[in-house]
């Protein structure tokens, strides 16, 4: 009977076993597999909402400081994610091949270079919290608590790492569901570290009796240790759960630790492109910030809100992205490419629908949406005015990001990579730098709008090619 129970929870094992999987049966492996992960993906995504709309009851220059490092926090991360990646990669493929044993050994190994990596991004990012608002010409008013943002966001990192690697891990194997789950208990617990850090307390009455609730007030800190301190208690328990919990990656008693080269050779060969690709994007970000900061106070948060207001729209396509990975990395661990490609054009398909959809009802809600960031009218005008320029062209933004989550599944990143990179730097960024000083924020956005595109397009040739799975 457990047997049983374990083969119907079990949603990758007609892929290894062989059977043939009708179209239908296709889309609803790929929505299966997707609902937990884009679950996820919105409660990270909610976490920054609600960082940005405590501290935004601030006022404008809070919201600001957050967002003049918001892309050097997204380098950071994206390190140890790329990093996990190469190892979660090597397991799904392990799995899908039946080799459960070298799965296991994989997170073992993948357990001890996340740690290191992110040790050594948290001394660089510690190293660069103070000078770093004043590089990006942020106004004199904000670095002090954008540096404080930073400063706390990295000494974090190692947490983030191993939050990445083990949920990763159990994505691989088709476990979306305890990964959204428990992401989805990262975010209340954000709300309330949040309430109880940033604000300086809360007066309230029983009946005739007021009453005083005192909190740390810490504002900009606040926000960040309440983000980090979450992220490390659901990583802890994210990780006793893959290494202790789950069959397919318990850590036994006598499981060797020592460093297998092969293993972490192919890891850094599959995360490097992807940590170059993202540290060159994350780059290019920050030039785009830089390049914002010249335009005001008011310019920079505005453009902060409706980057976070903006990955509500395109949230589901980075959860369906997990799951064409899973899904192809089992396919071609099974030697079964033809249905890695079937499952890789069933979710693109999947995610274009999806986002599209939300695109519309985002495009109507976008004033409530900026609205609940800001009670600053000018910052939320701005923002709203921003975000309509790009919300319905989200589908082909979606595009891209599935069909990379794709290709990493097959253990294909570095063209991917390279793709990304020439679409950034040499679409995104002189259009940016031509845009912003004629047309100023819109301009930016209208910019964005025409490389997210091109880029989308670009991905769908490459996917529909099918070169990626030599």
């Amino acid at each position: 009977m457990v047997q049983t129970k374990r083969q119907k929870q079990d949603r990758m094992a007609p892929i290894r076993n062989g059977e043939a999987i009708t179209t239908r049966h296709q889309f609803e492996m790929v929505v299966r597999l997707s609902l937990p992960a884009v679950m996820a993906q919105f409660t990270s995504v909610i976490m920054s909402y609600i960082d940005a709309s405590m501290v935004g009851a601030l006022g404008a220059e809070k919201t600001a400081a957050i967002g003049l490092v918001t892309t050097t926090t997204w380098l950071f991360g994206s390190v140890c994610m790329a990093l996990s990646t190469g190892f979660t990669v090597q397991a799904a493929q392990f799995l899908g091949a039946k080799k459960t044993e070298e799965a296991r050994g994989v997170f073992r190994q993948g357990l001890m270079a996340i740690v290191a990596v992110g040790l050594l991004a948290a001394v660089i990012g510690a190293a660069v919290s103070g000078p770093l608002p004043g590089w990006l010409h942020g106004d004199t008013a904000i670095r002090a608590d954008a540096s404080a943002y930073l400063l706390i966001f990295a000494c974090f990192l190692p947490f983030s790492g191993l939050n990445s690697l083990a949920g990763g891990m159990l994505q691989a194997s088709g476990n979306m569901r305890v990964p959204g789950i428990l992401n989805g208990l990262m975010c209340v617990l954000d709300v309330i570290l949040n309430a109880l850090l940033i604000f300086p307390g809360y007066d309230i009455r029983l009946g005739a009796v007021p009453l005083h609730i005192p909190a740390a007030g810490m504002g900009v800190a606040g926000a960040a240790l309440g983000t980090a301190l979450s992220e490390m208690i659901i990583a802890l328990v994210m990780l006793w759960y893959a290494g202790v919990h789950d069959s397919q990656f318990r850590i036994r008693k006598g499981d060797s630790f020592r460093l297998s080269l092969p293993c972490q050779k192919k890891a850094f060969s599959l995360s490097l492109p992807i940590a170059f690709q993202n540290g060159m994007i994350c780059g290019a970000f920050i030039v785009v910030t830089r390049v914002i900061a010249g335009l005001g106070t008011v310019a920079v948060a505005a453009h902060s809100l409706a980057v976070t207001s903006e990955s509500l729209a395109y949230t589901p396509a980075f959860g369906i992205g997990t799951a064409a990975g899973a899904l192809v990395g089992q396919s071609v661990g099974a030697a079964r490419k033809d249905l890695a490609a079937q499952f890789a054009r069933k979710s693109v398909i999947t995610g274009m629908v999806t986002v599209g959809i939300l695109g519309v009802f985002m495009y109507f809600a976008c004033p409530l949406v900026i609205g609940l960031m800001t009670p600053d009218p000018a910052v939320r005008s701005l923002g709203v005015q921003v975000l309509r320029i790009i919300i319905l062209f989200e589908p082909v933004y979606a595009v891209s990001l599935i069909s990379s989550g794709s290709f990493q599944g097959a253990g294909d990143t570095l063209v991917p990579s390279l793709m990304n990179l020439f679409s950034l730097w040499a679409v995104r960024l002189p259009l940016t730098i031509f845009a912003a000083g004629r047309y100023g924020l819109t301009g930016v956005w209208a910019a964005m709008c025409l490389e997210i595109i091109f880029r989308g397009v670009i991905f769908l040739v490459r996917l529909l090619r099918g070169k990626w799975l030599k």
